[in-house]
């Protein structure tokens, strides 16, 4: 990764940490004996899934929340899994639940997810908060398109009558992003345009973007011909591409080719330490947002 400027560059890792410690300074004011609290749930022993969860574990307790994580075996049932999940929604010592994906094919991922209570949804995946976003209710949105708002927030960047460019239309960071940008007020405002792998001539529109959300989930998709100079370059891929140099043979990439379009970039974010942190990052907001609505 080529080396750029300080000003260009959008510090997730360093951005990440001030919303945790602004979440932990709030924590701190609460009673010992009554913290936010999330819950993980994790079925099977995925090694990315692994790794996803211990960090939030770490960084929910950097936050100064209590956190646990419940591990089932992959042969769990959709039943058996739905059951706990009701338990979880009923219990009020717990305000966040978050369902780890991937899941097992014979378990209905949407299912599930529209399975954790819409007030304790703090990944943002149920339909009900889907729905609320798009009223512009307040709701809990998907963590990582929040994030996004929040970098671009912290990071000087208006978005008012800006046209926000999104490549690629999951319900994870496509659509979510999206409505969030062309919601009233500041961040949002923006005009935006959503493309996928069925666009049409895709460059001639990307070149058009103000602001560029790469979101489709290929490596290095976004090429120095895609992007107009000074535009602002949101890198939300996290792709493995081999690297014979790596001990372990792989490197991480994002849907951006960094070193191509970080020369023509206003700003941009990197690969890894751009998006990624600040997934989990608006998750301790959202569990503290839930722990604040469960006692108003």
């Amino acid at each position: 990764m080529i080396e750029i400027p300080a000003e260009k560059r959008i510090d997730g890792n360093a951005i990440a940490a001030q919303v945790v410690e602004d979440v932990a300074k709030e924590v701190s004011a609460l009673p010992e004996n009554d913290r936010p609290t999330v819950v993980f749930v994790r079925v099977g022993e995925d090694p990315a899934s692994v790794s996803y969860v211990n960090k939030k574990e770490k960084t929910a307790k950097n936050a100064g929340m209590v956190s646990r994580t419940e591990v089932y075996p992959l042969t769990i049932s959709q039943e058996e899994l739905f059951k706990r999940i009701d338990e979880l929604n009923a219990d009020k010592s717990v305000h966040g639940i978050l369902i780890q994906a991937p899941l097992p094919k014979h378990i209905n991922e949407t299912l599930t997810f529209n399975r954790v209570h819409p007030d304790k949804d703090v990944d943002g995946f149920n339909v009900i908060n889907v729905g609320r976003l798009c009223q512009e209710v307040d709701g809990f949105v998907a963590c990582t398109p929040a994030g996004i708002l929040e970098l671009l927030k912290r990071s000087g960047v208006s978005t008012t009558g800006k046209h926000v460019v999104v490549v690629g239309r999951s319900l994870i960071v496509g659509k979510p992003v999206a409505m969030l940008l062309m919601q009233k007020g500041e961040p949002g405002n923006a005009t935006v345009t959503v493309c996928h792998s069925r666009t049409n001539n895709l460059p001639a529109i990307t070149r058009q973007a103000d602001i560029l959300v790469a979101a489709i989930g290929k490596a290095h998709f976004i090429t120095k011909d895609m992007v107009k100079e000074g535009a602002v370059v949101i890198d939300v891929g996290i792709n493995r591409i081999e690297d014979a140099t790596k001990k372990s043979g792989y490197r991480l990439v994002g849907d951006v080719d960094f070193d191509a379009v970080a020369p023509l970039a206003s700003k941009i974010t990197p690969v890894p330490g751009g998006v990624g942190p600040m997934t989990v990052a608006m998750l301790m907001a959202n569990t503290l947002k839930a722990y604040r609505a469960a006692h108003a």
